[in-house]
């Protein structure tokens, strides 16, 4: 399936390419509700029919039957076998791909072997997490960091929510509890909770400090951010200290609280609402979340950068950064217009008043007054940097003040890609705007711009070869000839990957005749027994031919399964639906056994008995009773 390339280095690859920039360099693509759809390359499409969903980072041509994800459009696009497109959009997006090696078929043994094994780190670091939680929760010792969140505002719901913790002053405190468990002192350094002393042995990186859970998007808990707390008399020069990076944190990659951001984001139906909102501090995501805003997530001790816009794309329409104050917010201008222009996205920027920051404005004045703020004084990204070179100028009078302004921003300009297809649409208005607001002539600004690139300020983005005018599509014949009971199943199954336990009960997977269904549910199952939920975007990293990615989407998407009321409900009726064909397909032999001279009358008794039993089970009678 996955050609024994890493996971997780097509897990980076795709969480760094949003597929609407894809396509888009490929196709022109407009918004139709909450996606985007475009003329499809591969047929003479008269009518927009390909569809691009940015929410799934998938796309479909329901006329070619063709569709997939990212890797399965650079292959059909280029006509490329999965290596080079997976080699080409990690080179876009500036990624290093590791050698492709297999899993080992035994668990590591070895301290060493365990410090590298990726499921191992997920299992200790899962299990330090609750240890410190529970620490936080029991011990004598925490009782400085629970008056510290008490005076924080922070409830015990947010506390068990976001998986609070506590790690006590003793340097080998995880250590000790790790001699009970599996985790040896090479695994906690690998996961960054131990860090090495220069005269040899361990100390805890963490000790005396209030402890944030940092959870990647799957939920799953890959670091730790500890503040230090006034009560413990630490001389640390850091107040807040991240875990280093590690197999599996890096912070440009992560956000605290997408995970919950994102389940709360899915419940959200109009496209223009799905909004997230982006803080400084793990406290004001906790707050913030507490008082409603469940979109709120915080990077992680650095600031806003293109990974992070890419990665929060997927799940909303429009960014907003929350800055502490006026002082943050005049030295955030230059970055965020860059990513303004660079990411196209709809950035705003909301700067709080009195130097403020979230957690103390709305423990001060609510969750309404904040909601207000946003709608009334969140500006987009461009009108900050204007609002921002222009302070203390008159546009009008003071020319010198205004050509250097209008300066700046082009200069900033100048460092976002040479924007092709409908990227130039966009800059074409920036450029408009800036002459309005600057009183200039939009040619004089255009030729600044150029000027500028041609110093080499910025990189020059040229557009891959276009795709064949009329590509073969990719498909597989026996996937039309499918079971409909065993289609319907699966596609249960991908919607709602917490059925599969019950499913497996009666559905066997040996049972399945469908080949290609029998894979997607055989891969389903073998996920699930290595502790992983096989939900949609794991099973599409699962698959690299463009034929079982396009099938999943078709599965995903079918329409017998979107928007089912009760899919548990569903699922028996499979079941029960399973068990008459079963008692159909056997009932002919068992009728032919009957008449067979061979068996004696006993035999012929026992077997009667069996088939009436299957009748009755299979019409719903109950069995007769005495009297």
């Amino acid at each position: 399936m996955s050609g024994g390339y890493l996971l997780d280095t097509k897990e980076q690859v795709r969480q760094a390419i949003d597929i609407v920039d894809l396509v888009g360099s490929y196709v022109q693509l407009r918004r139709q509700g909450r996606g985007y759809v475009g003329r499809c390359p591969w047929h003479d499409d008269s009518r927009p029919s390909l569809q691009v969903n940015p929410e799934r980072q998938s796309w479909k041509c329901w006329v070619c039957d063709i569709g997939g994800d990212i890797f399965s459009f650079v292959m059909q696009a280029e006509g490329v076998e999965f290596r080079e497109a997976l080699e080409m959009l990690a080179e876009r997006a500036g990624i290093a791909i590791r050698q492709p090696h297999r899993e080992p078929s035994a668990p590591p043994t070895t301290p060493e072997a365990k410090a590298r094994d990726k499921k191992t780190l997920y299992r200790a670091m899962a299990w330090a997490e609750t240890k410190y939680h529970r620490c936080l929760l029991e011990s004598p010792e925490a009782e400085p960091a629970r008056q510290y969140l008490k005076r924080r505002g922070i409830n015990a719901e947010s506390i068990a929510k976001f998986h609070l913790g506590f790690a006590p002053e003793q340097s080998n405190w995880i250590v000790r509890q790790a001699e009970r468990s599996t985790a040896p002192e090479a695994v906690l350094e690998a996961i960054g909770l131990l860090a090495a002393r220069p005269d040899g042995g361990y100390y805890e990186r963490f000790h005396g400090r209030l402890l944030f859970s940092i959870r990647d998007a799957q939920g799953r808990p890959v670091g730790l951010g500890g503040r230090v707390l006034p009560e413990t008399g630490s001389t640390s020069p850091a107040k807040y200290i991240n875990s280093p990076e590690t197999p599996l944190f890096t912070k440009s990659h992560l956000l605290y609280g997408l995970d919950l951001a994102k389940d709360a984001l899915r419940s959200v139906r109009d496209a223009n609402e799905k909004t997230i909102l982006v803080m400084e501090g793990y406290t004001d995501v906790i707050v913030a979340h507490q008082h409603g805003f469940a979109n709120a997530v915080a990077v992680l001790g650095t600031a806003l950068g293109a990974q992070h816009v890419q990665i929060l794309k997927r799940f909303a329409d429009r960014v907003v950064l929350v800055l502490d104050g006026d002082e943050a917010g005049q030295k955030r201008t230059a970055e965020v217009l860059e990513l303004f222009v660079a990411q196209d996205v709809d950035l705003r920027i909301l700067t709080l008043p009195e130097a403020s920051d979230p957690c103390d404005y709305l423990q001060e004045h609510g969750g309404q007054a904040f909601r207000d703020l946003l709608n009334e004084s969140a500006v987009d990204a461009l009108e900050h940097a204007f609002r921002h070179f222009t302070r203390g100028i008159d546009i009008d009078r003071d020319i010198h003040g205004a050509s250097r302004a209008l300066d700046q921003m082009a200069t900033l300009l100048a460092k976002s890609p040479r924007p092709t297809g409908p990227n130039r649409f966009r800059e074409e208005k920036i450029l408009g705007r800036l002459a309005t607001r600057f009183r200039v002539a939009e040619e004089d600004i255009r030729a600044r711009l150029t000027q500028l690139r041609r110093r080499g300020r910025g990189p020059v983005y040229t557009s891959p070869s276009a795709p064949p005018a009329h590509g073969a599509p990719i498909r597989v014949a026996e996937l039309h000839q499918r079971s409909p009971s065993e289609c319907e199943l699966v596609e249960l199954i991908v919607a709602c990957p917490d059925l599969l336990a019950e499913a497996r009960e009666s559905f066997p997977a040996e049972r399945m005749t469908e080949a290609a269904l029998r894979y997607v549910y055989e891969t389903c199952c073998r996920l699930a027994d290595a502790g992983t939920t096989p939900d949609f975007d794991r099973l599409m990293l699962e698959f690299d031919q463009p034929a079982m990615k396009n099938l999943l989407l078709e599965l995903e998407q079918s329409p017998r399964i979107v928007g089912i009321a009760d899919p548990a409900i569903l699922l028996k009726e499979l079941i029960k639906n399973h068990e008459r064909m079963e008692v159909d397909k056997r009932h002919p032999s068992r009728l032919a056994a009957l008449k067979d001279e061979g068996l004696d009358e006993s035999q012929k008794q026992d077997l009667l008995r069996v088939v009436m039993e299957e009748l009755r089970a299979r019409h719903g009678i109950s069995d007769p009773t005495d009297g």
